[in-house]
């Protein structure tokens, strides 16, 4: 049966996308955590702050600003998010539907973007 006439995955393929998605919220928590704590260290005012702002801005390029770090942070919750989302999905068994068309979403594009709730189709219409 071909994806055009299914209209939901089987229990082994949500497991599989269940298993690619944990992995990437793993991964995503942990970079989260260390966004989290580069940006609580920046508020930090030592004895870092006492040396001349122009070796400040000689370092500049090797260090995020505070608010690019807070950026990257909310984006990356905000994927933390999205995956969370898709592992209700899963149990709720509505996971890879797309909400525009109700068509299945290709493996594809499930594998690269396993938090997608809309094929490329209904993307490409937006």
């Amino acid at each position: 049966m071909s994806t055009s006439e299914k209209t939901r995955y089987t229990p082994e393929e949500l497991q599989e996308f269940k298993e690619i998605i944990e992995r990437k919220l793993e991964e995503a928590r942990r970079d989260y955590e260390l966004l989290k704590s580069a940006f609580s260290n920046s508020d930090d005012h030592g004895t870092d702050d006492t040396s001349p702002t122009f070796k400040l801005l000689e370092e500049g390029s090797d260090v995020l600003s505070k608010e690019e770090t807070g950026q990257l942070a909310a984006r990356q919750k905000k994927f933390i998010e999205n995956l969370e989302a898709a592992l209700v999905r899963i149990q709720n068994n509505t996971y890879g539907i797309c909400r525009v068309t109700g068509k299945l979403i290709p493996k594809e594009r499930l594998r690269i973007v396993p938090h997608a709730t809309l094929s490329i189709e209904a993307k490409n219409q937006q």
